[in-house]
């Protein structure tokens, strides 16, 4: 793993956070390390969410370094483009639930990651932008699929194609994150909500969210069936019969992850 990820594991949390000042922007070896990092954990049964924020008080993530851009090769920009859509689409595939806590500016792919997690929380002061188009570029690690799927596409136009800058509370407003928080306090509301993850069966999660994204890509039509399928394949596991009889029982179930 790239030393500029820090991963520290809290019980069934694993909190991942952007090291590299000042504005922990992204390279080629940090977003192969995210890559691998995210297999990794969803390797690991022990682990159930994922947390991931930036360090320091200024940024959560500036994106990528123009300065990789500036020499106009071709052949660099068709690397980095893929090497950031590995990365993040290993993210938004991870089987937890994954939460970005946003403790700073956010911009470009440092927005894109985040919205490639599952849940957003937003400190007051943060400030959020997909400004590629300002310097020729556009977003090609997700973000104008994940953002208008997020917010629409009246927002994802605005902030796209007219270069809008949001704060948190027009985040809020518009849906792009889930919660606000006060400055310095991103961290700990992203670690009380991945505490809850911990109390739902990892196995049922996992399924549950396949089937909410599914809806990006496929149809109504075709999710449902799935659904009733999933249901039914849950009764394979173990995490089922402990769910069901730790209810009956009136205690909390022990998770196994399978």
């Amino acid at each position: 793993m790239s030393a500029q990820l820090k991963l520290e594991t809290q019980g069934h949390i694993a909190v991942v956070t952007m090291s590299n000042p000042p504005a922990n922007t992204w390279t080629r070896d940090t977003l192969v390390g995210l890559k691998h990092l995210v297999q990794e954990l969803n390797s690991d049964k022990s682990i159930y969410a994922l947390v991931i924020t930036g360090e320091g008080e200024k940024f959560f993530s500036a994106g990528a370094d123009l300065n990789v851009f500036a020499s106009g090769d071709k052949g660099v920009a068709a690397d980095m483009s893929r090497v950031f859509g590995e990365a993040f689409e290993t993210l938004s595939s991870f089987r937890g639930v994954s939460i970005s806590a946003i403790n700073g500016y956010a911009m470009g792919g440092g927005l894109e990651v985040a919205l490639a997690c599952d849940i957003r929380i937003a400190e007051e002061q943060a400030q959020m932008a997909l400004p590629e188009a300002k310097v020729g570029l556009l977003p090609c690690a997700g973000g104008t699929q994940n953002l208008a799927w997020l917010v629409g596409e009246g927002w994802a136009k605005r902030m796209i194609l007219c270069g809008e800058r949001l704060t948190a509370a027009k985040a809020l407003e518009i849906g792009l994150v889930e919660e606000v928080v006060a400055k310095g306090e991103g961290l700990s509301a992203a670690l009380a909500l991945a505490e809850k993850v911990a109390e739902q069966s990892p196995v049922a999660v996992t399924a549950c969210k396949t089937l909410i994204q599914k809806g990006r890509t496929g149809t109504i039509d075709s999710a449902l069936p799935l659904e009733r399928e999933l249901f039914v394949t849950l009764f394979d596991t173990q995490d089922q019969k402990e769910g069901v009889n730790a209810f009956l029982e009136k205690r909390k179930a022990n998770w196994v992850n399978g």
